[in-house]
């Protein structure tokens, strides 16, 4: 029987001067890689309330969540996942790292420097691409 997919959300934060938010994970599957920093969506949860929740806890900010950028599957670790990201804005505070190595506010343009994480590679190219 086929394993019914994660769902998990990320944030593309994006600054009023068109600066994207980059986060290095700091810990597990993909070490070291970049992301858009989120989460898994739980039980009774809707995907925006996941990402809200995710980014208070990984960020101690808060965001307001925009449209859905790209829904990505990826199969690279215990249990597939399907990643949706979705572009947001910050509403409250400054991003600080709670459970990443790094964070890093990036121009789209220079989004292609980092070395993404397989599920967020789809974001950072769209975004990229303006």
């Amino acid at each position: 029987m086929p394993t019914t997919p994660i769902a998990v959300v990320g944030a593309a934060i994006v600054r009023a001067d068109g600066a994207v938010l980059c986060a290095e994970r700091g810990h597990g599957p993909f070490s070291g890689l970049w992301e858009f920093p989120g989460g898994k969506v739980e039980q009774g949860e809707t995907p925006e309330q996941a990402l809200v929740r995710e980014i208070t806890e990984e960020l101690r900010c808060t965001v307001e969540v925009g449209r859905a950028l790209t829904s990505t599957p990826h199969d690279g670790g215990a249990r597939p996942i399907v990643l949706t990201t979705y572009l947001c804005r910050l509403s409250e505070g400054e991003p600080s790292p709670t459970e990443h190595g790094q964070l890093r506010w990036l121009a789209p343009a220079e989004l292609h420097t980092l070395d993404w994480a397989p599920a967020d590679r789809p974001a950072a190219r769209l975004l990229a691409a303006g």
